[in-house]
C-alpha cells in the first residue's frame, strides 16, 4: 500500500466512525472485549492519520500571540539593607 492509499484509507475510516458515532447509538458505549467503542470508531483512526502525516500543528497553535512584556530588572540594593556592605563603607 502506498503512502496515498493508506490517506485515504484512514480518511475513510475516520468518516465512517464519525458517522457511526453520530448515528448508530450503540456504538457509543462500550464493548466487554474492546472498551469504549469511539475509542476505536474514531479516536484511534484519527491518531493514526495524524501519525501518517507527521503530526502537523494546528493553524491555530501557530498563530498564537507573543508576550510583548519587557523583561525584569534586577533591583538595585542599598547598601545599608546588607550589613557586609554596611560594614565596608
Amino acid at each position: 500500500m502506498t503512502h496515498r492509499d493508506l490517506d485515504s484509507c484512514l480518511r475513510q475510516l475516520v468518516i465512517l466512525g464519525a458517522l457511526a458515532v453520530l448515528l448508530v447509538p450503540a456504538a457509543r458505549g462500550t464493548s466487554a472485549w474492546l472498551g469504549w467503542l469511539p475509542l476505536w470508531l474514531l479516536g484511534m483512526p484519527l491518531a493514526a492519520w495524524w501519525s501518517l502525516r507527521r503530526f502537523p500543528l494546528p493553524t491555530v497553535a501557530l498563530r498564537l500571540p507573543r508576550r510583548r512584556r519587557a523583561q525584569a530588572r534586577r533591583r538595585m540594593r542599598h547598601p545599608a539593607a546588607n550589613p557586609r556592605m554596611a560594614r565596608r563603607a
